[in-house]
């Protein structure tokens, strides 16, 4: 379980920075950057110890806009046209964590 919940950390860090480069270039508050890189922590260790049924790449895309959802009326109560990049993006991101949370995971299986 610990392997798991480092492994989605790591991986989930990794899609918060990627999240952010777009967000810094607009220089966005440093509380929406805070909320999107942690967001991406939790799903991706959300992703690492959820056992569906799914491919991993359509586990990541639910899980990730499951946790999203909430936020969507907040970030998009004025302008829901502002809504469909960070949904993109979302998706985007959500499949590539989930597959290489996926693949990360199957290796370390392995080598056990």
């Amino acid at each position: 379980m610990k392997n798991k919940v480092i492994t989605g950390a790591i991986f989930g860090a990794v899609a918060g920075i990627l999240d952010l480069i777009p967000m810094v270039m607009q220089n966005l508050p440093i509380n929406a950057d805070l909320s999107a890189f942690s967001m991406w922590v939790v799903v991706g260790v959300i992703i690492s110890i959820t056992d569906i049924k799914l491919s991993n790449s359509l586990k990541g895309i639910l899980i990730s806009l499951l946790i999203l959802f909430p936020n969507l009326f907040i970030i998009g109560w004025e302008k829901p046209i502002s809504l469909l990049p960070i949904v993109i993006i979302t998706i985007f991101l959500g499949s590539l964590s989930g597959v290489t949370i996926g693949w990360r995971l199957k290796s370390l299986q392995e080598k056990n």
